[in-house]
């Protein structure tokens, strides 16, 4: 059906400038033509003048004469116009427009396009980013494909020294934590990411159960800039580390996003970088980074997106975020479930974007609270019946954790 379509549509497009390349317009008359018409005009007064007596015969003679070599410049200037207009090689033109414009669109198609690729469901999309997610290259695998990065700019020569002398040092002394520290420090100043993220390993090897949050998400930092940006699945399990223990890390959800954007996820990479946005500060370090691709995110996720106002308060406060350091599991559970638990609040009294109704029902499918997530999606859907991205979205939400 496509292939009929197509062909259908590209014969009609080419037929139609053909017949306009051979074919003369006939209701496009030259300027010459219209003087002419001024002109015979002209003699028939200058016979009535003569018959009132208006005008003596020797006057009219010399009008007669004046308007006559009008006419035959005239005449002269139509038949030339004339000669101009008509079609040449016309039916040439038109042969080769019409080749060009079907051959050069499939061949366009075939180059762009995917002929032959079937449309993919969205269990299907899912499924093909589940499998992209865990066939995806290793930390290891990503480093080697680039090219080497060139020495950092505007480093002071005594830098270099420095990490050579400590490079030498914690050679001699493999267990000494603090030379491994700050090993990691200046060879990121000096852009090796690679041996800054072994450095780092090191850290919080040699930490222990003393390794802070801060330590497993600088090291994920580390390990995603040495493989260009790329969150390879050794990374994936630093960034679960860190969101076990503080679910609030800036640094890990915005790399758990981008992450979601290279395994063909975008929908949830938007949940998780408009939930960012909102919380702030402005001068959060992922902001910048954020902002740069949100929207062709939410392109690619199928929402027509709104960059929000920054740190809008819609995620926790930071007494919020400093209680949650020292809770159990169970109690920071309960906290999230309180903050979820606000947010339906919110919506209720003062309504939302489809973005935060999507979010609250992923939440209570996340937590199990599958018959509030169901009354609120089909107070969602009441809300946002009349428009069709919206539907979609919630369409997507409630697929995702298993509501009709």
């Amino acid at each position: 059906m496509f292939w009929i379509v197509a062909v259908g549509l590209a014969a009609f497009v080419a037929a139609t400038l053909a017949l306009a390349l051979v074919r003369h317009a006939p209701d496009a008359r030259p300027p010459a033509a219209y003087d002419l018409d001024v002109y015979r005009d002209q003699l028939r007064e200058v016979e009535r003048d003569v018959a009132r007596n208006v005008l003596s015969e020797a006057d009219a003679a010399r009008v007669r004469t004046e308007v006559s070599r009008r006419i035959l410049a005239a005449d002269a200037a139509l038949q030339e116009s004339r000669d101009g207009s008509r079609p040449r090689g016309g039916p040439v033109v038109a042969a080769l427009v019409v080749a060009v414009l079907v051959g050069g669109s499939f061949g366009i198609y075939l180059q762009i396009g995917a002929p032959g690729y079937g449309d993919l469901a969205l269990a299907d999309r899912m499924a093909l980013a589940e499998t992209l997610r865990a066939e995806r290259p290793s930390q290891a695998d990503a480093e080697a494909s680039l090219e080497p990065a060139p020495p950092a700019a505007d480093v002071p020569p005594d830098d270099v020294a420095l990490v050579q002398q400590l490079r030498e040092a914690v050679a001699q002394r493999p267990e000494d934590l603090q030379g491994h520290i700050l090993l990691a420090h200046f060879e990121a100043r000096l852009g090796n990411f690679d041996a800054a993220h072994v450095a780092k390993a090191k850290v919080i090897e040699l930490a222990g159960d003393a390794a802070t949050v801060r330590d497993l998400s600088e090291y994920a930092d580390l390990m995603v800039l040495a493989a260009g940006g790329y969150v390879s699945p050794e990374a994936e399990q630093v960034l679960e580390q860190v969101l076990s223990r503080d679910p609030t890390d800036g640094t890990a959800r915005y790399y758990f996003g981008l992450m979601m954007v290279q395994t063909g996820r975008p929908d949830t990479a938007l949940q998780i970088w408009d939930q960012l946005l909102r919380e702030g500060p402005a001068d959060a370090p992922w902001i910048d980074a954020i902002t740069a691709q949100i929207e062709n995110t939410a392109m690619r996720a199928g929402v027509n997106y709104a960059v929000p106002a920054i740190g809008t308060g819609r995620g926790p406060s930071q007494d919020q975020i400093d209680a949650a350091q020292d809770m159990s599991p169970a109690e920071r559970m309960e906290m999230i479930q309180g903050m979820v638990s606000g947010l339906g609040e919110r919506l209720a009294e003062e309504g939302g974007p489809v973005e935060v109704w999507a979010q609250l029902i992923s939440a209570l499918g996340v937590l199990g609270r599958m018959d509030e997530a169901a009354a609120i999606l089909a107070n969602a859907r009441e809300a946002f019946g009349s428009d069709p991205t919206a539907v979609d979205m919630l369409a997507r939400v409630a697929d995702r954790i298993g509501l009709e």
